[in-house]
């Protein structure tokens, strides 16, 4: 059985928003587990500005089949204007963790 895990990250302006993606994307089986990390510090241009603030890392374990709906439900929650939201391919993991992550998902052919 071939598995196309992701991890998709985010980031965002508080603890709290993390912990509500987090819980959004897990309740609606779009994420197997969501770690929440920071405070972290991030520096970047914004609207022509050099501006640094301090953030929270959303890592979401899911898998690729799912990224256009993790996308649109970070989307929807985020309060930033563009949230960062990338992902990458998991190349390896045990097969018992890709397993238990793909039982943990929806199946996104079902209605």
């Amino acid at each position: 059985m071939t598995i196309h895990a992701i991890q998709v990250v985010t980031t965002t302006a508080s603890e709290a928003e993390a912990q509500q993606i987090a819980a959004a994307l897990v309740e609606a089986r779009l994420a197997a587990c969501v770690q929440v990390s920071g405070p972290i510090t991030s520096t970047y241009r914004w609207q022509s500005k050099i501006e640094t603030s301090q953030e929270w890392r959303c890592t979401i374990k899911t898998q690729q089949s799912h990224f256009a709906a993790v996308a649109a439900m970070i989307a929807q929650v985020h309060s930033y204007d563009v949230p960062e939201i990338l992902a990458t391919a998991v190349v390896a993991g045990s097969p018992e963790y890709l397993a238990w992550l793909a039982g943990e998902l929806v199946d996104p052919s079902q209605p």
